[in-house]
C-alpha cells in the first residue's frame, strides 16, 4: 500500500444469498484528487460506498485508509478516523436554522455533540467559523433561515458546507447534484471542487458533465466489477464503458467536455 494513496480496496466483494453486488474491486484514491465513481443503474456504487462507511459488512476483501486497514472497524470509527460521507437524499436538520445546522457539526470540535442540556449560547465560540464555511458555499445572507425553507440545490450547499465543519480527510459523496438544475449544478460542482483543495473526494455522479469537468480519475462500475478506470478522455472513449451506458447514456459520456 502506497503513501500517495489514502483509501485502497483489495478484493472487496460483497454478496447477497448468491447475488454479487460489489465483485472483487480494487480502487486506489490518490490523496488531494477528485475521484469519481460512476456507472449504469445497478452497478454496485452505492452498495461500495455503503462497505467503505460499514453500513454493509463486506463478504470478504480489505479496505486500507491511511495505511491501516479498518475493514473492520465500525461505522464511529470510521467518521473520527475523517471519513465523511454524504447521501442521495440532502440530510440536513430541517427546522434548524442554516447557521445551526453548520454549528452541529463544528460541535465535534469542541467535543460537545452530545451536550445538548447546554445553553445555546455557549456555541455562540462557533459562529465565526460557521459564518466562514456558509461563505465559502455561497450561503452567507440566509444564515438565520431555516433549513427547511431553502431551496433543494441549497440545501445540497448546506451539506458540504457542514460535512466541511467535520474537517475530513476523504469527502464520500453520493450522488451530489441529483434532481438538480442546471444552474444548482454547476454550483455545486464548484463547491465540490473548491472542497477538494485541501482534502480528497471520492464521489458517486451520474452526471456526465460534472465528471468531466472536475474528476482527476474516474472508476467505472458494471455489475459490481471495475471495468475501466483513468482519465475522462480515456473512459469515455473506452468500448465497455460505452456498452455499458448504452443509449442515451452513452450520448451523454460521449458528448460532455473533455
Amino acid at each position: 500500500m502506497s503513501d500517495d494513496y489514502i483509501l485502497e480496496t483489495d478484493g472487496l466483494t460483497k454478496e447477497f444469498r448468491g447475488f454479487v453486488a460489489v465483485s472483487d474491486v480494487r480502487l486506489r484514491v490518490r490523496r488531494g484528487r477528485i475521484h469519481a465513481l460512476i456507472g449504469p443503474n445497478g452497478a454496485g456504487k452505492t452498495t461500495f460506498f455503503n462497505l467503505l462507511t460499514k453500513f454493509l459488512s463486506p463478504t470478504r476483501g480489505r479496505i486500507v485508509y491511511q495505511g491501516e486497514d479498518i475493514t473492520v472497524a465500525s461505522p464511529a470509527e470510521i467518521a473520527r478516523r475523517g471519513i465523511v460521507r454524504s447521501f442521495q437524499l440532502s440530510a440536513v436538520f430541517p427546522h434548524l436554522t442554516v447557521l445551526e445546522n453548520v454549528r452541529v457539526g463544528l460541535q465535534r470540535a469542541l467535543g460537545t455533540s452530545f451536550h445538548f442540556w447546554k445553553r445555546e449560547a455557549s456555541l455562540s465560540v462557533l459562529d465565526a467559523r460557521a459564518m466562514e464555511l456558509l461563505d465559502a458555499v455561497g450561503l452567507t445572507a440566509s444564515a438565520r433561515m431555516v433549513a427547511v425553507e431553502l431551496p433543494y440545490g441549497r440545501k445540497r450547499a448546506l451539506e458540504i458546507a457542514t460535512t466541511l465543519a467535520m474537517d475530513p480527510q476523504l469527502m464520500l459523496l453520493d450522488e451530489p447534484t441529483q434532481g438538480m438544475g442546471h444552474e444548482d449544478v454547476d454550483r455545486v460542482a464548484a463547491l465540490i471542487k473548491m472542497a477538494a483543495a485541501n482534502r480528497t473526494v471520492l464521489m458517486v455522479e451520474h452526471n456526465m458533465n460534472v465528471v468531466a469537468k472536475i474528476a482527476d480519475t474516474i472508476t467505472v462500475l458494471q455489475r459490481g466489477q471495475v471495468i475501466a478506470e483513468g482519465a475522462y478522455a480515456k473512459v469515455s472513449r473506452d468500448p465497455l464503458v460505452v456498452e455499458a451506458y448504452m443509449g442515451t447514456a452513452a450520448a451523454e459520456l460521449g458528448g460532455a467536455p473533455g
